[in-house]
């Protein structure tokens, strides 16, 4: 498995990876099919665009701050 920064990605290219993904964006959040901004369940705040993470192993999209990939890791370390 390759990991991939999404840092490198420019914006379009991230919403057009929500978009295979079956999310959606508003240009500054990630938003559900539905149009509800995706909350990142470990520190509970919305996920922006520019700063979105997917792990390895699941389309779960979080925000790239250290709690919640510890968090993540911690709970499904077993799908790295």
């Amino acid at each position: 498995m390759e990991l991939v920064s999404l840092k490198k990605f420019s914006k379009e290219s991230k919403i057009l990876l929500l978009g295979e993904l079956g999310y959606k964006s508003d240009g500054i959040f990630v938003l559900s099919v539905s149009g509800e901004k995706v909350i990142d369940s470990y520190i509970n705040q919305p996920v922006k665009v520019d700063n979105m993470v997917i792990l390895p192993g699941s389309e779960i999209i979080l925000d790239d701050n250290p709690l919640s990939i510890a968090s993540f890791i911690a709970e499904h370390g077993d799908l790295l």
